[in-house]
């Protein structure tokens, strides 16, 4: 998992990227390829 400051890079590289928040944190998930999990922070 990349822990970065901006998601937007991030998000852009897959088609099925998705971002999402859950505790107060950002997360960019991907179900068909998980190899483009990120975390904000």
């Amino acid at each position: 998992m990349k822990i970065k400051n901006s998601l937007r890079s991030l998000k852009n590289r897959d088609r099925d990227n998705r971002l999402v928040r859950r505790k107060g944190r950002v997360y960019v998930i991907n179900k068909v390829k998980r190899r483009f999990k990120a975390r904000q922070g």
